[in-house]
Order: structure tokens, then sequence, then C-alpha cells
């Protein structure tokens, strides 16, 4: 596996390595052992979820505050997304920064978004299915979401051709400012 930094502190890119011949692939997508070593990060992984959605479907700023807060790492399984993570921590030389990656099936390309970060996506191709891990369970009365479009983040989402379809909890969340 290849581990590349980003901007926020604890966040990586993970490139798993498939073996394939004519048959397909293999790919390890998560070894302890191996993300502890290139990251320094231990983590136990509590609950694996799964999203499906369609093209121009766009989920978040989403993120659980205080003991509920997890860490994720996300992959896609079928299709492709821009994933983006913003850091919240305020005591983080990167507090309000964004890193933003495209996810797909054919990259396998990884995000780990430490605790503390806010997590969004888009898909882009017809249909997506969204794979992550999480450290923590998901706890409904500390979850809280920032206005994917907020302009103090500056993030820019590839919109262009493509029908937003957000949530009304999505739609209506507050922008984030510092």
């Amino acid at each position: 596996m290849k581990f590349i930094p980003t901007d926020i502190p604890g966040a990586w890119i993970i490139e798993p390595v498939r073996h394939g011949d004519a048959r397909g692939y293999f790919v390890e997508t998560f070894r302890a052992d191996l993300f502890a070593d290139a990251t320094g990060i231990r983590c136990l992984f509590v609950q694996d979820n799964e999203s499906f959605s369609t093209r121009g479907v766009l989920r978040g700023l989403h993120y659980q505050m205080g003991d509920d807060a997890q860490a994720k790492l996300v992959r896609v399984s079928r299709g492709r997304v821009f994933d983006v993570a913003v850091d919240l921590r305020r005591d983080s030389p990167a507090y309000g920064r964004h890193v933003a990656v495209e996810l797909s099936a054919e990259n396998g390309r990884q995000l780990y978004i430490p605790r503390g970060c806010a997590h969004g996506f888009l898909v882009l191709s017809d249909d997506a299915q969204f794979q992550y891990k999480v450290d923590n369970y998901y706890a409904p009365a500390s979850e809280r979401c920032w206005r994917y479009d907020s302009p103090a983040l500056g993030i820019q989402w590839p919109v262009e051709g493509l029908e937003l379809n957000l949530s009304e909890k999505d739609l209506n969340s507050p922008e984030f400012h510092f």
C-alpha cells in the first residue's frame, strides 16, 4: 500500500496494490499493521457502512461531535465520487482547510479522515457504491452538518453539467464561518 499525506494532519490518501491476472484482481483494502506503521495511527474500526447514490447526489458535510466523533476510512467499490474532508479541529494548523480527492472503483484510492473533520462527497458517475469504516458508532444526537458550498471553505465542487440532489438536512445546513 502507498500512503500519501495530505494538507490536513492525520488525513491520508491510501493507494492499495491490486494483484491481477486474466481472472480479475485481489486487493487488501485495509491492514492494521501496515496502516499503523505508515501513518503512526492505531485505530479500531467498529462499524462498516455502505451507501448507494446516483449521479449528482451530494452528501455532506457531516461530522459527529465530542466523544461521538468518528475517524473514517472511505472508498468507492462502484462508480466515481469527488470526496472531501474539512478540518474542524480549532487547534489544528489546517483548521478550516479541506482536502479533496477523486475516489473510484477504477483507481481504488481511499481516504482516511481523522476525528474532528467533516466529510462529504459528490457522485460523478451514473451511480456509486460508497464504503466506509468508522472507529465510533453512529450517534444521531451528535451529528452536525455544514453547508457544502460555504464560501469560507472554498471547495471547488465539480458540479458543471450535474443536477445536484441533496437531502433537506444538507440543503438547510448552516454555512461554515471562521
